[in-house]
């Protein structure tokens, strides 16, 4: 088993095709298809299923490239670090359920190095996929929430996992909308009044779960609901048809603009209201680099200043 095999099974297991990885890695697809096979013979199982459409992993073959994405990755990790000849670009990423304050703080960590020397990603995801991104160090860091009905299960993924959360701050729940709506002037919003508007909610595919759910308070029974799987689509599902979401109420205006207000939730006796935990999830024992570290600093100090801005909100309204 070499690192070469590795690599060319992770390619294949992401583009789905023989032709397609090949044609990534440069090399010929007979060679690319004996060296495959070599491998599942070491290893006296099939890696892959092979139809007319393409490569998918078997059973075995996913759990398999699970740990080869592990190892490769801490092999490119050790290149960056003391690798010699040609200079390689260094990587980092992060995968986060859909968070503004988490893209403006991958805008500000940035800035702080020269992206001709870097591969930055970050990818706003499923909230299984940020688990499996960073299980399999495809990112470094990955950004959640924990809640009263989730964590228990959250918990016992992560530790399957081997991954460790870190908190970084606790929200209550909040209605946002945008400034056109009709319940935009109200200074609390029950849940009975949000009966005629649409909740829009992240689409957890297939494989999603309550448990899976970006947004706080999942459980109750909404009359009308949207899915969507992008955030520029649920603001505009805001504006079109009057949606709601419910949230952190951390709302970075810099990116998503001035047109949308996050109003606190007024909970009831059979809807009360629960706290979410938001934090972040990293790989046990695992060196984080500057980046990283520059990246969780980048994000803990916006989010003191969003503290600051509701005490000092609170402070004028009382």
């Amino acid at each position: 088993m070499t690192l070469q095999q590795l690599h060319y099974v992770i390619v294949i297991s992401e583009t789905g095709s023989l032709s397609k990885a090949a044609e990534v890695l440069y090399v010929s697809q007979p060679s690319l298809t004996g060296a495959v096979r070599e491998l599942e013979k070491e290893l006296g199982f099939p890696i892959f299923h092979r139809t007319g459409r393409g490569m998918s992993p078997t059973g075995d073959g996913e759990e398999f490239i699970t740990y080869a994405r592990q190892v490769y990755a801490q092999y490119e990790m050790l290149l960056d670090q003391y690798g010699k000849g040609e200079k390689r670009k260094k990587k980092f990423g992060v995968s986060t359920q859909h968070y503004s304050f988490a893209v403006k703080s991958f805008v500000e960590m940035v800035k702080h190095f020269n992206t001709a020397e870097y591969e930055f990603a970050i990818r706003e995801t499923k909230t299984r996929e940020v688990i499996e991104d960073v299980d399999t160090l495809k990112s470094e860091i990955g950004i959640i929430y924990l809640s009263n009905f989730n964590r228990k299960a959250i918990t016992n993924l992560l530790k399957a996992h081997d991954l460790e959360f870190h908190k970084l701050i606790d929200c209550d729940a909040y209605v946002y909308i945008w400034r056109g709506h009709p319940l935009a002037g109200c200074k609390s919003i029950r849940f009975e009044q949000l009966a005629d508007y649409p909740c829009l909610s992240f689409e957890q595919g297939s494989e999603g779960s309550f448990y899976f759910a970006e947004e706080i308070l999942s459980t109750n029974a909404y009359p009308r609901t949207i899915k969507t799987n992008d955030r520029a689509t649920m603001l505009n599902l805001m504006v079109g048809l009057n949606g709601y979401t419910l949230c952190s109420g951390i709302i970075c205006e810099e990116l998503n603009g001035t047109d949308y207000i996050a109003i606190p939730y007024e909970a009831d006796a059979d809807n009360p209201n629960s706290k979410m935990e938001i934090g972040y999830i990293t790989k046990r024992n695992f060196s984080m680099t500057r980046t990283g570290e520059l990246y969780i600093e980048e994000m803990k100090q916006y989010l003191a200043g969003q503290e600051k801005k509701g005490e000092d909100r609170d402070a004028h309204q009382a």
